[in-house]
């Protein structure tokens, strides 16, 4: 793939570099050649006429989108010292997963994946500019997203019980998209609950609360409705229901698109 840029400045050098910064790239990346389209001319009497420079640079890249967001993920974890780390990059139609493993892998994925979350987005960023198109990048430790999520589905549908049965809502911590998906859906699968997110930015989390247009019954009386849909179990919690409808959480935009 190739890429020009035409980079303009008041010298030849600083027209190159800004051409470079659009690029991402830098003087010591190869497969670049530029050629200077219009020399720089100073201002007569500093006041009249005056041209910058333009260069345009020309990038040629014959790696994938997966061996460039690979090298820049190995340069962040060499920078960080994590030099053991060992790496592994799986390849399909529409993207590309990395497995870490190693040495220091904990401090890779970080308080509840936040550091693990934050290098898949740099690396997904990197990944997706060298085509312009999506391309999808997930970044892994062994089964650390496997076990996230299922943790994630247990809270989930624990609180949505909590909420049918007590009419109470609680607020979870702020999550990313994908994680405030798992909830959501964990959620829809408990009648008498819903979820829906509030929050803005890095504050956006999920609330879930009781579904007020399923009548909530006590829990006193609970064994006249077993076997009822909807009821209560003998645990005093609102049965699951696998069959239902999907119910869109409120508040949550195009949470169901790309991520």
């Amino acid at each position: 793939m190739i890429k020009e840029v035409i980079g303009t400045g008041e010298t030849i050098e600083i027209a190159l570099q800004n051409a470079y910064d659009e690029l991402g790239i830098d003087s010591t990346t190869e497969n670049v050649e530029f050629e200077v389209i219009q020399q720089p001319e100073k201002k007569k009497l500093g006041i009249f006429g005056g041209k910058e420079a333009h260069v345009k640079v020309t990038y040629t890249i014959n790696q994938s989108p997966a061996e460039v967001a690979a090298k820049y993920l190995q340069d962040i974890l060499n920078a960080l010292g994590l030099t053991e780390i060992e790496m592994t990059v799986t390849e399909d139609k529409d993207g590309a997963e990395i497995n870490l493993e190693g040495e220091g892998i904990g401090y890779v994925i970080g308080r509840r994946g936040d550091t693990l979350n934050a290098l898949q987005y740099l690396t997904g960023l990197v990944a997706n500019h060298v085509e312009n198109n999506y391309y999808r990048i997930s970044i892994n430790t062994g089964n650390y997203r496997e076990k996230r999520e299922k943790t994630l589905e247990i809270l989930g549908r624990k609180l949505a019980f909590k909420a049918a049965k007590t009419g109470q809502k609680t607020s979870l911590e702020p999550m990313n998209p994908y994680e405030r998906r798992i909830i959501h859906t964990s959620v829809q699968k408990v009648r008498g609950a819903i979820s829906w997110s509030e929050g803005e930015n890095m504050n956006r989390h999920v609330v879930i609360g009781p579904d007020p247009d399923s009548p909530r019954r006590s829990y006193d009386n609970r064994r006249n409705n077993r076997g009822r849909r909807g009821g209560y179990n003998d645990s005093g919690e609102s049965t699951v229901n696998n069959d239902a409808p999907a119910r869109e959480p409120i508040n949550e935009g195009s949470l169901f698109g790309k991520l």
